[in-house]
C-alpha cells in the first residue's frame, strides 16, 4: 500500500483563480478519497475546449478558485472504502461523466447517461460528503468536471476512472477520455456508416476529426468535410476526409450543395459545431429513405431549431449522441484495444506537447484556434 495512502499530500496544481487569467501553479493539498473515492497521480493531460470556455466564464455557473482539466491519464495512488474494481497502480483515464452501473440508464444497453454521474458542470464538490479535496492558500478551491486532472494529484469518483491495458502509452491514450472518442463513438456507434457509404462531417475540429477518423475506420468511401475555416482542410485529409465545402463559397444553404454533388444526400452526416444553423444542415443534407443525421455539438440551452416534418416522413432519421454513446467503464476501454491494435490513429491528433510549467501556453494556443490536442507532461 502506497505509504501516502490515507494522508494529505502537497502536490502542484494549476488553479484558476479568476476568469480568464494565466492559471497559476502552486502548491496544494489534495485529501485521501473517501468512499467510492480513487486518488490518482496524473501523468499527462490534454486541453479541450470546454476548459477554455469555462475558464472564460462562458460556462453556466462560473466558479473561482477552480482546477480545470478533465482530458487526462494517470496512475492509480490509493482508493477508498468500498472500491474494489481498482487498486495502486492501475492505469486509469479520468472521465468527465460516469458510469454508476445502478441505475437505470447504466443498466440499460441503450444508454450511457448515467443518473448518479452524468457530467454536471455546476458540482464543484464530491458526492459524498459535499466538500472539496483541494486547499490552496489555506481554502477549498472547486473541482471541475470530477476530474480536476490540472493537478499532479486529484480525487476522483471510482464511476468516472475507465481501468486501462498497462501497456498502452498513458501520454497519447490520454487524448481518449472526451473529444476524441465523443467523434469516434458518434460516427461508429450512431451513425453507423456502412462500407463505401458516403459521410458528411459539420466542423473539423477535434471533436469532427474523430468523427472523421470513425467513418475512415468503418469504410466509408466519400467523407465530406463542412468548415468555415479552409485551413483546416489540408489537416482533415490525415484523417480519412477526401472533399471539402466552405459554406461560404456558395449563394445556397450548403445542404442543397450536398444533395447535389451526392445524387440526393449523404447516407449518413455526423454535427459536431453547436451550430444551430449547421445542426439543420446536417439534418436535410441526407438522403431519404435511409439518411441518418447525428447531433453531437452543445448548443446554447435556450437555441432552437427548425425543420419541415416532410424531412422526417420523407424517412430520415435525427439522432443526438452524449460521449459517443460510450459507457466510460464498459466501453473505453474497447476504444484504447482499437488504438493498440492500430486501428484508430491517436498520435495524428496530438499537434503540441508541453511541460506543466508551460501549461499557460497550451491556453494560448487553443485561444488562437491552432491545432488540435496539446498534451501535457505533468512531471515536467
Amino acid at each position: 500500500m502506497a505509504i501516502t495512502a490515507g494522508k494529505p499530500i502537497i502536490c502542484n496544481a494549476a488553479i484558476s483563480w479568476e476568469a480568464g487569467q494565466p492559471l497559476v501553479i502552486e502548491k496544494v493539498e489534495v485529501a485521501p478519497p473517501q468512499a467510492m473515492e480513487v486518488r490518482v497521480r496524473i501523468k499527462y493531460t490534454s486541453l479541450c475546449h470546454t476548459d477554455l470556455y469555462f475558464w472564460e466564464a462562458k460556462g453556466q455557473t462560473p466558479l473561482f478558485p477552480r482546477i480545470f482539466g478533465h482530458e487526462a491519464s494517470g496512475i492509480v495512488e490509493s482508493v477508498g472504502e468500498g472500491v474494489t474494481e481498482l487498486k495502486e497502480g492501475d492505469h486509469v483515464l479520468p472521465v468527465f461523466t460516469g458510469e454508476c452501473k445502478e441505475c437505470t440508464h447504466c443498466k440499460s444497453e441503450e444508454s450511457n447517461m448515467c443518473d448518479l454521474l452524468r457530467i454536471n458542470t455546476d458540482r464543484s464538490v464530491m458526492l459524498s460528503d459535499g466538500k472539496s479535496r483541494f486547499t490552496a492558500r489555506g481554502i477549498p478551491i472547486h473541482h471541475f468536471l470530477g476530474t480536476s486532472t490540472f493537478s499532479q494529484y486529484t480525487v476522483v469518483h471510482v464511476g468516472c476512472l475507465a481501468k486501462l491495458d498497462p501497456s498502452a502509452p498513458l501520454e497519447n491514450v490520454c487524448v481518449l477520455s472526451c473529444g476524441i472518442s465523443t467523434g469516434l463513438g458518434a460516427t461508429l456507434n450512431v451513425a453507423k456508416p456502412k462500407k463505401g457509404s458516403s459521410v458528411a462531417i459539420f466542423g473539423l475540429g477535434a471533436v469532427g476529426l474523430g468523427a472523421a477518423e470513425g467513418a475512415r475506420i468503418a469504410g466509408a468511401s466519400r467523407i465530406i468535410g463542412v468548415d468555415l475555416n479552409p485551413s483546416r482542410f489540408e489537416e482533415a485529409r490525415k484523417f480519412g476526409v477526401n472533399e471539402f465545402l466552405n459554406p461560404k463559397d456558395h449563394d445556397k444553404p450548403i445542404q442543397e450543395v450536398i444533395a447535389e454533388i451526392t445524387n440526393g444526400g449523404v447516407d449518413r452526416s455526423v454535427e459536431c459545431t453547436g451550430n444551430v444553423n449547421a445542426m439543420i444542415s446536417a439534418f436535410e443534407c441526407v438522403h431519404d429513405g435511409w439518411g441518418v443525421a447525428v447531433l453531437v455539438g452543445v448548443p446554447n440551452k435556450d437555441a432552437v431549431f427548425m425543420t419541415k416534418p416532410i424531412n422526417v416522413l420523407n424517412e430520415r432519421t435525427l439522432k443526438g449522441t452524449f460521449f459517443g454513446n460510450y459507457k466510460p467503464r464498459t466501453d473505453l476501454p474497447s476504444v484504447v484495444d482499437m488504438y493498440m491494435r492500430k486501428e484508430l490513429e491517436v498520435e495524428k491528433f496530438i499537434t503540441h506537447r508541453f511541460g506543466f510549467s508551460d501549461i499557460n501556453k497550451a491556453f494560448d494556443l487553443m485561444v488562437k484556434g491552432e491545432g488540435l490536442r496539446c498534451v501535457i507532461n505533468m512531471d515536467e
